[in-house]
């Protein structure tokens, strides 16, 4: 921080505090603390930086005492410190945001009619300035989370196609290969997915002989992770190795998902006639080669404006037993190659949509929400859509009334129950409590989340921006 010459005496002291107390944050205070911490220290700042100006710096000495008097009451004990950075802080944060949005409709434009000669009705202008959390919840979700059904089609009629494409390629050139039919899958098919219709899920189901193959839960083998099944060949004294069509993907007794990946990518990525499907479906289909996903990219060859930002399709082997769906994903079981990995998502949207409909509740509103603002903010886009579907099944278990007018309550209560989830350090699965979903996030990415969500604390429609 730069000071004038003028404030030397008192430069040294604030100075200190200030390194001290960021330089401890984490330690002392926690992830919580160490974000309301950096939201003071760019307050006092800003109080520091208007102290330069000579007609207010009276008032400014006043005011940056009141405040490091009131931070250093709550000093004595971490507990106290958040709560009060979290009252000062976020009270004047608060105020300054209301004041703002009263100066920006003090200034809002004037419509044409009042350039016209007429004059704008002010209830119409006070109208846009005094639009409850509640509204502006419904009109974010319509604004920007809410595909358009044309977008949602076009996206689907694409998908379809390139499965058709692959599914007949694969019955002409391999037709001995053991597969179900291929079909959509995800947040698309499910209605879950927001901002814009931008990837699709190819599932591609592979048939095994039940006599013969064994879906091992990943607690029962030395991975031990509830999330990373094994499938083991059984019965070879009976049936050896050459009885299963895959079991020329055995590695070490058990069929490797990494194994079966890399087959379908030689397969199907680099063997179909990629440039003559682009032109019978008049758009540009292109492989993603080189990761451990198997992936399309879609691009339309026209005008077409429903796919600016193109289309990814992942293909995804699958294997089912029961309501057990286990998938080829490398990149998720890695460094294990032969672990499948198990998909709780259609437990979790499945039961999202059952309470929904007994309750006629707005669960699936809700989880849209949160996933726009999610994608569209930079610092929480860390978060994906299973931490926010699983937050909203475990405040299922506490919530009774989840009916739309409940919509801006339920919103809030998920943004606290995330504080307390980032401070510590763990959410747990809905389905599999030993697995926990913010595991893969850094100490940076918890830092972010938790200075954007605690501002949204006091005015939650920073997030609707």
């Amino acid at each position: 921080m730069d000071f004038q010459s003028t404030r030397r005496r008192g430069e040294d002291g604030i100075a200190v505090v200030i390194n001290f107390l960021l330089s401890n944050a984490r330690l002392v205070l926690g992830v919580g603390g160490a974000a309301i911490l950096g939201i003071a220290t760019l307050a006092v700042k800003r109080l520091i930086e208007r102290a330069g100006r000579a007609a207010e710096e009276e008032k400014v000495e006043q005011k940056m005492a009141e405040s490091w008097e009131e931070i250093s009451r709550v000093s004595a004990s971490p507990t106290l410190l958040k709560r009060g950075i979290k009252g000062v802080v976020l009270q004047q944060a608060s105020t300054a945001t209301k004041q703002q949005k009263a100066d920006l409709c003090q200034q809002s434009p004037v419509s044409s009619l009042e350039g016209q000669g007429g004059v704008e009705p002010k209830s119409k202008r006070l109208q846009l300035c005094v639009l409850t959390l509640q509204d502006r919840l419904q009109q974010f979700y319509h604004s920007r989370a809410a595909l358009s059904p044309k977008e949602v089609q076009r996206a689907e009629a694409l998908a379809l196609d390139i499965c058709t494409e692959i599914q007949g390629f694969l019955r002409c050139r391999h037709p001995d290969m053991p597969l179900g039919e291929m079909n959509l899958g995800g947040s698309l098919l499910d209605d879950l997915q927001v901002v814009s219709a931008d990837h699709a899920c190819l599932l591609v189901p592979l048939q095994l002989e039940s006599s013969l193959w064994r879906l091992v839960p990943g607690e029962e083998t030395l991975i031990t992770h509830p999330l990373h099944w094994m499938v083991r060949r059984v019965n070879l004294e009976y049936f050896p190795r050459g009885r299963s069509y895959w079991d020329r993907h055995l590695v070490g007794g058990y069929l490797s998902s990494e194994a079966v990946v890399s087959m379908f990518s030689k397969t199907v990525m680099e063997t179909m006639n990629w440039p003559s499907i682009s032109s019978t479906m008049d758009c540009v289909v292109r492989p993603m080669l080189g990761g451990h996903d198997l992936r399309l990219e879609i691009h339309a060859t026209g005008g077409d404006a429903s796919m600016d930002s193109g289309l990814i399709i992942t293909m995804l082997p699958v294997l089912r037993e029961g309501d057990v769906a286990l998938t080829a994903q490398p990149e998720l079981t890695s460094p294990w190659g032969n672990a499948w990995h198990l998909s709780l998502y259609p437990w979790e949207t499945q039961r999202l949509a059952q309470l929904d409909t007994v309750d006629d509740g707005c669960r699936r509103l809700l989880l849209k929400i949160l996933k726009s603002i999610c994608r569209l903010n930079p610092a929480l886009r860390p978060l994906k859509a299973a931490p926010l579907a699983n937050l909203i099944l475990h405040l299922s278990d506490s919530e009774s009334d989840w009916s739309e007018s409940s919509l801006e309550v339920r919103f809030q209560q998920c943004i606290t129950e995330l504080i307390g989830y980032l401070e510590q350090g763990a959410l747990h699965s809905y389905f599999k409590p030993a697995v926990n979903l913010l595991s893969g996030l850094s100490e940076d990415q918890v830092d972010q989340m938790g200075f954007m969500l605690y501002c949204a604390v006091s005015e939650s429609e920073i997030l609707l921006m």
